[in-house]
């Protein structure tokens, strides 16, 4: 793809051609490295047209009802004016590498609308769940007009801290039930949750729903805050009867209203870029770092030496950071002795 290919692609993207986001994507998450030379260069065109939208993480064990509570939080901020993009980071195979991509299954009447964009993403070997490139799909979806993106996790307290760096607000989606829901994630989950959100408050778990709102309030104010301007809200819902979904929405009002006043909002803003720099940077080192022939050639022998307990995995390390400083201060010697040739 050459230059005016990917101007054209910025220009579509910038229109909200569903299409033209969907191929977006697609090149962004590829691991090619023309793809990904292509990728940065239409990162580049449209990042001054994105960063105009509420970026909500969702998470919570797998049963909670991710999907359901997004498919009617969505339909019903589409229908308050609002455009709305589900980035879906799904479970993965560590073996076969499948997925199960069934996000688009599960919203059929969000899937429908015009105004909403959900794109299921094999999560990999990434930790936590999330994607290598959400953070470029999610900008990509704000060049494209959608105002509302959520990004909703595999729930299975690998790293939800990743997902909670990403987004300005952070949702827990429990169960009724008193917290046994919280078994098997990080027992820090909650410190990261922006607004805690019991699901299923309908029918014969109305009344326990209820309770656990009332126990976790009272949790709450023994957690250290996240905000100097907001504290954690903890509140009821039920996807099934669509209550108590609008109040929600109000909850993030109000919580951006709350940041933006206080002058949070730009300040996370502009760590979360510097952090997503950083990790990228040392991404691209890294696998720069593996592909080096100096390292190559010497990595099979660690790597065995390692996984047979014969060398602690420290002292590999500093040999590979070794031989890589001895091959980058042989080719420093060998540019300075051809200049002095000149």
């Amino acid at each position: 793809m050459d230059s005016a290919a990917i101007r054209a692609m910025a220009d579509e993207l910038r229109a909200g051609n569903r299409r033209a986001l969907a191929r977006a994507i697609t090149l962004v998450e590829s691991t090619r490295q023309d793809h990904r030379e292509q990728a940065s260069a239409l990162l580049e065109l449209v990042t001054p047209d994105a960063g105009n939208s509420v970026r909500l993480g969702i998470t919570g064990v797998p049963g909670v009802g991710k999907s359901s509570f997004i498919e009617v939080f969505g339909n019903h901020v589409i229908d308050l004016g609002h455009r709305v993009a589900v980035l879906a980071v799904d479970p993965s195979s560590s073996i076969s590498g499948g997925s199960i991509l069934g996000d688009k299954t599960r919203m059929e009447t969000l899937t429908r609308r015009e105004e909403a964009f959900i794109r299921p993403s094999p999560a990999g070997r990434t930790l936590g769940g999330v994607a290598r490139r959400t953070r470029e799909t999610l900008l990509l979806c704000e060049a494209a007009g959608y105002d509302v993106i959520i990004v909703e996790t595999v729930g299975v307290g690998q790293s939800e801290t990743m997902v909670s760096e990403m987004t300005d607000m952070f949702l827990l989606l429990l169960l009724p039930g008193g917290g046994d829901e919280l078994q098997g994630m990080k027992r820090g989950i909650t410190e990261l949750a922006d607004l805690l959100l019991v699901n299923k408050a309908d029918g014969d778990q109305k009344k326990i729903a209820n309770h656990t709102v009332s126990d976790y309030r009272s949790a709450i104010h023994f957690l250290p805050r996240k905000h100097r301007a907001w504290t954690a809200r903890v509140e009821a819902c039920s996807a099934a009867e669509d209550s108590g979904i609008l109040a929600v929405w109000e909850r993030v009002q109000e919580f951006v209203a709350s940041l933006k006043a206080s002058g949070e909002w730009s300040e996370r803003r502009a760590r979360q870029a510097l952090d997503w720099m950083w990790r990228e940077t040392a991404e691209s080192l890294l696998v720069d770092l593996k592909r080096h022939p100096a390292i190559a050639g010497a990595l099979p022998a660690l790597e065995a030496a390692v996984r047979g307990g014969d060398k602690p995995p420290t002292v590999a390390a500093m040999e590979i950071v070794r031989l890589y400083k001895h091959a980058s201060a042989q080719l420093d010697n060998a540019n300075r002795n051809e200049s002095i040739d000149l």
